[in-house]
């Protein structure tokens, strides 16, 4: 009788294969979503091998469905001329109501969405998507003022209890 596979160590099932880590510097996320990706063959090999890129990737609503655009896969060297075009745009799987309410808001409200990364749960590839609005260049700038005020405020309080 064959033993169960033992999970690693803060292993969950997720695997993740890209990450967007500029996007929370960009953009302010109002929402999230899961959504499933319709991959050809050579696509999820070059993802299982770690490569992707999100850096220039959005969403794009057609027709009623999600698009995501400008995704980077690279082509699989081993698929030869069975490969894919490296920026083919990705459908992406929601349920009919979050496509709508995803297209009413982009519409009326001037939001965007941007994909934050990409990740294998349970042998299947997804893709985290959020409804964003940009971050205004004092936005950021307040972000700033308030991490660097957190960071002075804790530094004297740990000076205060180690003098007293």
């Amino acid at each position: 009788m064959a033993k169960p596979k033992k999970k690693k160590a803060g292993e969950d099932g997720n695997r993740i294969v890209a990450q967007n880590r500029a996007a929370s510097h960009d953009y302010i996320f109002l929402d999230k979503y899961e959504a499933g990706m319709e991959l050809v063959g050579s696509e999820v090999k070059a993802l299982r091998g770690g490569q992707a890129s999100l850096r220039e990737a959005f969403g794009e609503m057609r027709r009623g469905e999600l698009w995501l655009e400008r995704c980077h896969i690279p082509a699989y060297t081993a698929a030869g001329f069975y490969g894919h075009d490296p920026l083919r745009p990705k459908k992406l799987l929601l349920h009919r109501r979050e496509l709508d309410k995803l297209s009413a808001q982009v519409q009326q409200k001037g939001l965007t969405i941007i994909p934050l990364k990409i990740y294998f749960r349970d042998g299947r590839a997804k893709c985290e998507i959020a409804l964003a609005r940009g971050r205004k260049e004092y936005d950021r700038r307040a972000e700033a003022r308030d991490r660097e005020a957190k960071r002075e405020a804790s530094e004297a309080l740990y000076h205060y209890r180690r003098r007293g």
